[in-house]
C-alpha cells in the first residue's frame, strides 16, 4: 500500500471511529428519552432491527449471561416494550418480540435517526449504503476476530 493510499485507509479508519462515537453517544441519548438503560436499548434495536429472536440468541448478541438477559427480557416485558411468545417448534422456548409500543416508540426516533442523511445527495445513497452495509459486515468479522483472541492490555494501543 502506497502512502497515499495508507492516509486513505487512515482517514477513513478515524472516521469510522467518530462515526462509532456518535453512534454510542445516540443511543445514550436515545435511551434517555426512551427511559431505557444502554443495554435496555441495544436489544430494543436488535429486536427492531432483525426481529423477533430468542431469548438466548439477543444474550449472545449483547454479550450477556443467562441471568442478566433474564432480568432485562423481564424489564423489557415490565414496561411493555417486549413480550415473550411460545418458540414456533420448541415448547421449551419462547421468543421475545417488540410490541406495538415498543416498535412505536423506536419509531418515534426515527425522524431524528433519518436525519443523519441530510446532507447526502439523493443520487448518492445507493452507494452511501452500499458502503455502510460493507463497512457493518467487514466491522462484524473483525469483532468476531477480535473476541476469538484473548484481549491486549490497553497499553496505549489505537483501538484498530
Amino acid at each position: 500500500m502506497g502512502d497515499a493510499e495508507d492516509a486513505t485507509v487512515t482517514a477513513a479508519a478515524a472516521a469510522l471511529r467518530e462515526l462509532i462515537l456518535a453512534g454510542e453517544k445516540y443511543r445514550q441519548v436515545a435511551s434517555a428519552h426512551l427511559g431505557l438503560d444502554v443495554g435496555a436499548a441495544q436489544a430494543v434495536s436488535y429486536l427492531y432491527s432483525r426481529g423477533a429472536m430468542g431469548q438466548r440468541d439477543l444474550g449472545v448478541l449483547l454479550g450477556f449471561n443467562t441471568s442478566s438477559i433474564t432480568a432485562l427480557v423481564d424489564r423489557l416485558e415490565r414496561d411493555r416494550i417486549a413480550r415473550r411468545l411460545p418458540h414456533p417448534t420448541d415448547r421449551r422456548r419462547t421468543v421475545l418480540q417488540l410490541t406495538e409500543d415498543g416498535r412505536a416508540a423506536v419509531d418515534a426516533l426515527g425522524p431524528w435517526f433519518v436525519a443523519a442523511f441530510d446532507d447526502i445527495e439523493p443520487a448518492a445513497m445507493p452507494t452511501v449504503t452500499a458502503a455502510l452495509s460493507t463497512i457493518a459486515e467487514n466491522l462484524r468479522v473483525q469483532t468476531q476476530d477480535m473476541a476469538a483472541r484473548r484481549p491486549a492490555k490497553a497499553s496505549g494501543a489505537d483501538g484498530r
